[in-house]
């Protein structure tokens, strides 16, 4: 497949599966959820979605746990919604890179303040 493609289907699969989670979800404990990055393959047959959560530690739990058992309905439904041949294999996975650099963010003012001190 065409590089070009692959990038196109990646970002509709990205913005589909955002606007799922958002309307048709209609689970109340799903809390803050965004859809940072879709990988495809080169056949197209699988996509990794990589999922960014907010809130508490429990919330966030219960809130993967929904995703988790939703993937069949994400699935079905991104298939409904994209013209390919096959529907994407869709695997979840959690992105943390926002409370890293949230950290490296807090570390870096740190080490501002003690020099600043001195």
């Amino acid at each position: 497949m065409g590089q070009l493609r692959t990038e196109k289907v990646q970002e509709f699969i990205k913005q589909e599966l955002s606007k799922i989670i958002l309307t048709e979800l209609k689970d109340p404990r799903v809390g803050f959820v965004t859809v940072t990055k879709v990988e495809v393959t080169g056949d197209l047959r699988a996509a990794k979605a990589y999922i960014s959560l907010m809130g508490s530690d429990e919330e966030k739990a219960v809130t993967w746990q929904v995703l988790q058992k939703a993937v069949g309905f994400f699935r079905s439904e991104i298939g409904k919604r994209i013209n390919l041949r096959f529907s994407p294999e869709l695997s979840l996975q959690l992105d943390e890179s926002l409370e890293y650099s949230a950290r490296i963010q807090e570390l870096l003012t740190k080490i501002k303040e003690e020099e600043a001190g001195r």
